[in-house]
């Protein structure tokens, strides 16, 4: 269970990761769309992870390999904006959050078999 301190450090770190992603949006997502879906910081506030639903490319594993490519800017981009707030900038992880295909998989086999 998340304390109040990692939700809202949470959701502060996916506000300004998602205001990064606009900013640098073409050198980072070629492109695509991009959309922080949810952020989860570990309970020591030094590791967290980001999940990411990406539309519209069609290897989305390459993109998410070039998000990763580009973290220590992302992280560094991250720091200028909470340096205020935070300490210690945690260690950002990005994962794709295929639950939107999930979704559409399910709804796909339901529609198909009546």
């Amino acid at each position: 269970m998340e304390s109040t301190r990692q939700q809202k450090i949470a959701r502060l770190i996916q506000k300004d990761i998602s205001g990064i992603f606009q900013l640098h949006g073409k050198k980072l997502s070629h492109d695509a769309l991009i959309t922080v879906t949810k952020v989860y910081v570990t309970k020591d506030l030094s590791v967290c992870k980001i999940y990411l639903s990406i539309f519209t490319p069609k290897d989305k594993n390459a993109l998410l390999d070039a998000i990763r490519g580009h973290t220590r800017e992302i992280r560094h981009d991250l720091a200028e904006k909470v340096r205020n707030q935070l300490r210690v900038i945690p260690e950002l992880q990005f994962f794709l959050d295929d639950s939107l295909d999930y979704i559409d998989h399910i709804d796909e086999l339901l529609h198909d078999n009546p």
